[in-house]
């Protein structure tokens, strides 16, 4: 388990893949310059298209996807692990997926995870969303290694959820992942305090690219891409919602020497609720 740079790289996403195909070409080659051999991307990296019939037009099948063409070619020719936060990708079933690529230095897909908790809630500044009208959530937590880590999957609201973050570090995962588009308000209040306690309560690093800044599409994300030691200390950020790349060390022996201090995975029991009929625990990592 070597020290590697991580990079998470900020996009302003649009209505065009092809043009966010481009963007991210840019960016993930400066990350691969400063030295970066795991480059994250954010969630919808491909497209932000509010509109359902503007979507269905721009959003295509795995196979057919400009980012994931892009991101390949980008992994093998920069020999980088290059893990796109996510894309909209047209499935089979003729539903879609909010699905994250990571790619190898080969340029062959290493993992793919689709994003499991839908973000349907309306704010108190008038925004409503309802993810789940356009996405088929996801029903797997997904693992795999990349630059000599284990990375533990997440797409931006999953980051709410802490028993999918325990179960990937109960499965060995000592650098958890958070690509994001968090609304401007959301971001405000809660995105710096949920990373860095995820990365507390597991004793893992956290890396999260995230998109910022106002769109094409009317939307306004928060941007601030973090990452995050396992002692929950800030190593780099973007302050802004401008695109841009941090870049950071990561050395997957802090993330052992943090679980040793504090064992809390270790130390972990399980319990169950004594009042009354027992309920069905959601999510329950057991």
């Amino acid at each position: 388990m070597g020290v590697f740079k991580a990079a998470a790289v900020q996009m302003r996403s649009g209505e065009s893949p092809e043009r966010n195909a481009v963007d991210m070409e840019r960016l993930v080659r400066e990350a691969a310059a400063r030295g970066a051999s795991y480059v994250q991307t954010p969630e919808m990296t491909g497209a932000l298209i509010r509109d359902k019939q503007a979507g269905a037009a721009a959003f295509t099948t795995q196979d057919k996807d400009v980012v994931v063409s892009t991101a390949r070619k980008l992994a093998k020719e920069l020999s980088i692990f290059l893990h796109v936060g996510s894309t909209a990708i047209l499935r089979s079933d003729g539903k879609l997926a909010n699905r994250a690529f990571l790619f190898g230095p080969d340029g062959a897909v290493l993992a793919t995870y689709d994003k499991i908790h839908m973000f349907d809630v309306d704010l108190d500044n008038g925004e409503s969303w309802r993810e789940s009208a356009s996405y088929e959530p996801g029903t797997e937590a997904v693992v795999s290694e990349a630059a000599g880590a284990k990375l533990g999957f997440a797409v931006c609201y999953d980051l709410r959820f802490p028993q999918l973050f325990r179960t990937e570090a109960l499965a060995g995962a000592d650098l958890l992942t958070v690509p994001a588009a968090f609304t401007r308000q959301t971001g405000e209040a809660h995105w710096h305090v949920l990373l860095r306690a995820r990365a507390i309560e597991n004793g893992a690093y956290v890396v999260a690219a995230a998109q910022g800044g106002l769109h094409e599409d009317g939307r306004e994300t928060y941007g601030h891409s973090l990452i995050v030691d396992p002692w929950g200390r800030i190593l780099a950020e973007a302050a802004h919602d401008e695109p841009g790349v941090i870049v950071a060390e990561i050395d997957p022996a802090q993330s052992l020497a943090a679980r040793k201090k504090i064992p809390n995975l270790k130390n972990a029991r399980d319990f169950s609720i004594g009042a009354g009929e027992t309920p069905r625990l959601r999510g329950a990592a057991s």
